[in-house]
């Protein structure tokens, strides 16, 4: 007996210090929907889709009415995802006077449990403070210098590119899922850029990388990851598919240092030939710096980050485009004219190519902006106390970042629940530019390969429709674009369809 009351007592003090840690936080944070003690407002939001209950449908278990948060609370509101608080960020003007107008305060990484288990802290995109500035700003160097944003990366694309070609022309015209395959054309690139070869697409060491990597992005956007990110205790304690991604993780981790231990034996630091060899160059170039963020393990979760965001994000954003063109065939058929117009059938596409299609350029940014592919951002942290709009965020506050909000405005992108190329044309048909346009992000944690994914799509998607007619099977109004998982990516259902050489 008095053990229960020991537990009882026990339970009500945990109560009662998260009751008033909470009440003391809101004073100073925006406002929000009142939270429940440990649970916070984990009960008002759809964790299969949290894009969804953000900004539209959620429920506040303590009101009477439902209304959007963003409605009742304005753009800059809180809930709490377990016991800890978080700054949510709705619409352009808030997005933008956070991540642009005070970049370097919001410039923190937030807390994403999971990603801190696989990662470490390490890399690019889950590192903070002097270690992020480091490694981003030689990412983006060493990137260039492998000719980003130049030629000689164009080059290798475009080759890749008719690799893919040669690859869906082996289907024959018969049904096929085109998830592996379009997943196979941004990953070489990465591999050509990380270590300077390309795979065959049989190839069982890239097959296994393909498994891991695909496996992860459905892991990592299932409601259930939702869960462990918003209670991390989960994570260590619970069974779960969680468990999986963690080994999938090490699985790529450990084919990354083998190939870097290779890297090492062959290093020619007069030459060096890819992502890899600059990297162990300006690693020895530090040695003897004991504070350097530049070490081995540093470098295999920056290769991580570099397949993870520039496979998947990739591939999935071409996936979904096959499945809006499938949808909407006349956009398809103009797509064609102006590719044949323009590049004709004897050469392939280029990125001069571009300027000179307007409507292509529009429907492959209607895509992204349709899709939301990374629809809440990764979430950032501010790096101090700061005063936002009379409001005061704690510093290591998470903060959310609606990037659907921005590409879903109505007064941006009229009826934006509609995929209409129009959104990015003016009334001359010309291609309009917008600041809206933030898939990438924006600000100081935009994607740093933000130029070769934008190159992968036009290059990877014009060609594949210069060679191809796309054949759907089932009629197109029963094709269904909503996402299956909304987590942390959207991921289309899976679908198949035929490619009629042309």
């Amino acid at each position: 007996m008095d053990a229960v009351v020991v537990l009882v007592l026990s339970l009500c003090c945990l109560l009662l210090l998260s009751l008033w840690r909470q009440s003391s936080e809101r004073a100073k944070l925006p406002p929000g929907p009142t939270p429940l003690p440990v649970l916070g407002n984990f009960f008002q939001i759809d964790v299969k889709n949290i894009s969804q209950c953000l900004t539209n449908v959620p429920y506040d278990v303590l009101s009477s009415f439902s209304k959007p948060f963003s409605k009742i609370y304005g753009p800059v509101f809180t809930l709490y995802l377990g016991m800890q608080p978080t700054v949510v960020l709705h619409g352009y003007e808030a997005v933008k006077e956070a991540l642009i107008d005070h970049g370097e305060e919001f410039a923190g990484r937030g807390s994403l449990p999971i990603f801190e288990k696989i990662n470490k802290g390490l890399g690019i995109i889950f590192s903070n403070g002097n270690r992020w500035k480091e490694i981003r700003r030689f990412t983006l160097t060493t990137l260039r210098n492998l000719g980003m944003g130049k030629r000689n990366l164009e080059d290798r694309v475009q080759e890749e590119a008719q690799c893919l070609v040669e690859e869906l022309r082996k289907t024959n015209g018969s049904p096929c899922d085109p998830t592996f395959i379009l997943s196979c054309a941004p990953c070489n690139v990465i591999c050509f850029t990380v270590f300077q070869n390309r795979f065959d697409y049989k190839d069982q060491d890239f097959l296994n990388l393909m498994e891991k990597l695909n496996d992860n992005v459905k892991i990592l956007s299932s409601p259930w990851m939702q869960v462990c990110n918003n209670f991390p205790s989960l994570i260590d304690y619970c069974p779960g598919s969680h468990h999986t991604a963690l080994k999938n993780a090490e699985y790529i981790r450990n084919y990354l240092l083998e190939r870097i231990k290779e890297h090492q034996e062959s290093l020619n630091v007069a030459n060096p030939r890819d992502f890899i060899d600059y990297y162990l160059i300006k690693l020895k170039q530090a040695s003897h710096n004991q504070q350097s963020e530049f070490t081995l393990e540093n470098l295999a979760v920056t290769l991580l980050d570099l397949f993870a965001a520039g496979t998947e994000t990739t591939s999935t954003t071409l996936r979904y485009a096959l499945l809006l063109l499938l949808k909407h065939p006349d956009v398809t058929a103009k797509v064609q004219e102006e590719i044949h117009r323009v590049v004709g059938r004897n050469r392939s596409p280029c990125m001069q190519d571009r300027s000179h299609m307007p409507y292509t350029d529009a429907v492959i940014h209607e895509v992204q902006r349709f899709i939301s592919l990374i629809f809440i951002n990764v979430p950032h942290a501010v790096t101090c106390d700061v005063k936002f709009r009379n409001y005061i965020i704690p510093k290591g506050t998470t903060v959310i970042t609606s990037l659907s909000s921005v590409l879903n405005d109505s007064q941006e992108f009229p009826n934006p629940e509609i995929f209409d190329p129009g959104h990015f044309l003016d009334k001359n048909g010309n291609f309009r530019k917008s600041d809206y346009f933030v898939p990438f992000s924006t600000g100081k944690r935009m994607c740093a390969g933000e130029g070769l994914a934008r190159m992968e799509l036009f290059l990877f998607l014009t060609t594949i429709l210069q060679n191809f007619k796309l054949k759907s099977l089932v009629n197109t109004e029963d094709i269904d674009t909503t996402p299956v998982l909304n987590g942390f990516a959207s991921v289309p259902s899976q679908f198949q369809l035929c490619f009629i050489p042309v």
